[in-house]
C-alpha cells in the first residue's frame, strides 16, 4: 500500500520503499508511477476521463528507500524540475557503511563517470571525457565494532546529483555501503543496502511554501548499529 506523507491537487509525497523503480519500470514490475496512478484512481483524485498525471522529478536507485515528491500536474513538474536544476530541492540520506571514517565530519569531491551500459559509474580524473563533478558532505552519527570490523551510521547531504553517487564515493574513499552488491559485494553480503533518503525539502511549487518531510531509517543495518551500545 501506498505511503503518503503529503497531497494537494499539484503534488504527492510518499515513501518509496526499497526493490521498487522509482520512474515506470520497463518490465512487469511494481513501480511508483504505477502505484501513484492506482492511488489516485481508487480516491478519485483525478479528473474524470483523463490518465492521473505523475511527473517524474527525481529518481531514488532501485534498493534505496526514501521520500520522494511527484507532480500531479505538468506546470507543478517543471517547476519542481526546475528547483532541482538550480539546487533549490534539499536531499539528506543516511547509510551505513563499512569502516570507520578518519573525520567524523568530512566532505567529497571527485568526479565520476558513468558506464556505457549506464548501470554503474566510477571514480576518474578531472579532464576525463564525459567526467561529471560529484560532491557531497556526511557527518557520522554513531559508530560500533562488530566481529566483522567496524560500521558506521552516518548522515549525506548531496551537493550533486550523479548517477550512484553515494554508492560511488564512498566506496572509492574505502567505506564501501553495507549491502551494495554492486560497489563492494564483500560488505553485507546478501543484505539489503542500507541507504535512506531520510529527508526532504523543497517549496511548493504553486504556493511557494517551503515545505519539509522527514522519515526514519530503520531496518536491516540501521538496527544493527541502533541496538548495538
Amino acid at each position: 500500500m501506498l505511503k503518503v506523507l503529503y497531497e494537494d491537487k499539484d503534488i504527492i509525497v510518499t515513501v518509496k520503499p526499497a526493490g521498487v523503480e522509482s520512474q515506470a519500470a520497463k518490465r512487469f514490475e511494481k513501480d511508483m508511477v504505477s502505484e501513484i496512478k492506482k492511488h489516485e484512481v481508487i480516491n478519485k483524485l483525478y479528473t474524470p476521463g483523463k490518465e492521473p498525471y505523475v511527473g517524474v522529478i527525481h529518481r531514488l536507485d532501485k534498493p534505496v528507500s526514501g521520500v520522494m515528491v511527484y507532480a500531479k500536474s505538468k506546470n507543478a513538474a517543471a517547476v519542481l524540475s526546475k528547483q532541482v536544476q538550480e539546487h533549490g530541492m534539499e536531499k539528506i540520506y543516511e547509510a551505513v557503511v563499512c569502516g570507520k571514517p578518519v573525520e567524523n565530519v568530512d566532505k567529497f569531491v571527485d568526479y565520476l563517470k558513468k558506464a556505457v551500459d549506464g548501470n554503474y559509474s566510477q571514480v576518474v580524473e578531472k579532464g576525463i571525457t564525459d567526467a561529471k563533478r560529484a560532491e557531497l558532505s556526511y557527518e557520522v552519527i554513531k559508530t560500533v565494532e562488530t566481529d566483522k570490523g567496524p560500521l558506521t551510521w552516518v548522515k549525506i547531504r548531496l551537493l550533486t546529483g550523479r548517477h550512484h553517487q553515494i554508492r560511488v564515493q564512498f566506496s572509492h574513499h574505502g567505506l564501501p555501503l553495507y549491502g551494495d552488491n554492486r560497489y563492494n559485494p564483500a560488505c553485507g553480503p546478501g543484505e539489503k543496502l542500507a541507504l535512506c533518503a531520510v529527508s526532504l525539502s523543497f517549496d511548493h511549487p504553486i504556493s511557494g511554501k517551503r515545505l519539509q518531510f522527514s522519515i526514519e531509517a530503520s531496518g536491516g543495518a540501521f538496527d544493527k548499529v541502533k541496538n548495538n551500545s
